[in-house]
């Protein structure tokens, strides 16, 4: 499914805190019956986002003014344990993020979001903390170089597998990386007599 590409672009960041946030608070499982990418977007933190809206408590991070075009959520260590569930990062997809960042996110849920066009990535707990303190603001996604440009100008490495980091860049999933390929592979399979790749 193509994806948008990655570049260096500045963006929004809201900060949401909050240890081990489960993908069943990300998405619950009532919105697990639709395969639309677009559609599932409704429930994203849809339990925790009604229990913020008993009267004479804050509005969830999400729903403030602040995190109107946010692209980056920062959350907190842990993020996305539990089920694997790719309707997790649909869900924030289809709410405009493109990226999620923490100190450590669990391994399933950073490979799903990899695989759907969602840069998922570990930053160090300093440079965290610090996002985590300003709640909201903006940083500079710079892919290609595998950092973030914090707004004092610090700029804060962190590591993603490259065969992932070539599939955002060029706004591909795995399946579009190989059709991408079609070419080459055919001519691999001419040149050893098998069958080709395209009927």
């Amino acid at each position: 499914m193509p994806t948008p590409e990655f570049s260096k672009f500045e963006a929004r960041f809201i900060a949401l805190p909050g240890d081990n946030v489960d993908t069943d608070r990300i998405i619950p499982a009532r919105y697990l019956t639709t395969t639309d990418r677009t559609s599932v977007g409704a429930g994203l933190f849809a339990d925790w986002r009604e229990a913020y809206s008993a009267p004479g408590t804050d509005a969830f991070p999400l729903d403030t003014p602040q995190a109107a075009g946010a692209q980056v959520l920062v959350g907190g260590p842990n993020f996305g344990c539990g089920s694997s569930r790719e309707h997790a990062p649909w869900a924030l997809i289809a709410n405009g993020f493109r990226v999620v960042v923490s100190t450590r996110l669990a391994d399933i849920f950073r490979a799903n979001a990899l695989k759907n066009g969602l840069l998922a990535v570990e930053i160090d707990a300093s440079a965290h903390s610090r996002l985590m303190a300003q709640g909201h603001g903006t940083v500079v996604v710079d892919l290609p170089n595998e950092r973030l440009v914090l707004r004092d100008g610090e700029s804060v490495k962190y590591e993603i597998d490259p065969f992932a980091r070539r599939c955002l860049l060029d706004g591909v999933d795995e399946l579009g990386y190989l059709l991408a390929a079609c070419e080459t592979i055919d001519e691999f399979e001419r040149r050893e007599e098998v069958t080709p790749c395209t009927p």
